[in-house]
């Protein structure tokens, strides 16, 4: 699944702030099939122009989608214009700041401990190797390529930096040919279990790497904890960065 942008995200929960949107959203989202404006105000008790502004809003913010379709089995000639109808575009929308994604967190943890209770193996190899198959397929779909760019090519690296960023790392040049990952997007349990948690990032990198046709190799594991207690890491800094490319020989 391609992750909805930060921005957009943010976007999106702003909008349920009006009183009005948050209670359509709710009825369109409730509703099971595709409602009219008419519905919706009648529902509501609002007036039909509130109810269309509002509802074209949601859209907007990328919360609701439309349709056009005539209704009451009518068609063909003389049977009036398609009814604009609305329907939820999104099952839920969350957002963080600054961006987190405890929820892939969840459901790499998960995914492990199900393969590692079925096969009776180690359960931070089952993590790493569930962490590395979503990143690489996340970053496939999210390039949209039929097939990666060659390692180490500046089109592999520039889809892999796009993805670091829509993924909430905030990846900045370090000066050196390679990149630091400014923010973690699971800090607050990697504070609490940094070595777990940092396998799995590791691995999901690795294959985020793979899947943009970057050299998964360049992805190496910083001495975070250490840098911490030294003072040159930031507050929410991620425990890996990405190499610079070697020379050819």
């Amino acid at each position: 699944m391609i992750r909805t942008p930060w921005n957009r995200r943010i976007a999106a929960v702003a909008s349920l702030g009006d009183e009005n949107r948050r209670k359509l959203f709710d009825f369109v989202a409730s509703a099971g099939c595709a409602v009219s404006r008419d519905d919706a105000a009648g529902a509501l008790g609002l007036p039909r122009s509130t109810a269309s502004f509002q509802l074209d809003r949601l859209v907007h913010d990328g919360l609701l989608a439309v349709e056009f379709r005539k209704l009451g089995g009518r068609g063909g000639p003389g049977s009036g214009r398609p009814a604009k109808l609305y329907l939820a575009a999104v099952r839920e929308v969350a957002a963080s700041v600054p961006d987190r994604n405890y929820d892939l967190a969840a459901e790499l943890l998960a995914s492990a401990i199900e393969e590692s209770t079925a096969d009776g193996g180690s359960a931070r190899d089952a993590l790493v190797r569930t962490a590395y198959a979503r990143g690489e397929a996340s970053a496939r779909a999210a390039v949209g390529a039929a097939g990666p760019a060659d390692s180490g090519t500046t089109a592999g690296g520039a889809a892999f930096a796009g993805f670091l960023t829509a993924e909430g790392y905030r990846p900045e040049d370090d000066g050196a040919g390679g990149m630091v990952l400014l923010n973690c997007p699971f800090h607050r349990i990697a504070e609490g279990h940094t070595d777990v948690v940092c396998a799995m990032n590791g691995g999901y990198l690795a294959g985020a790497a793979a899947g943009c046709g970057f050299d998964p190799d360049r992805v190496q594991a910083l001495a975070i904890k250490d840098l911490r207690v030294q003072g040159t890491a930031q507050p929410a800094q991620c425990c890996a960065r990405i190499m610079p490319q070697e020379p050819r020989a």
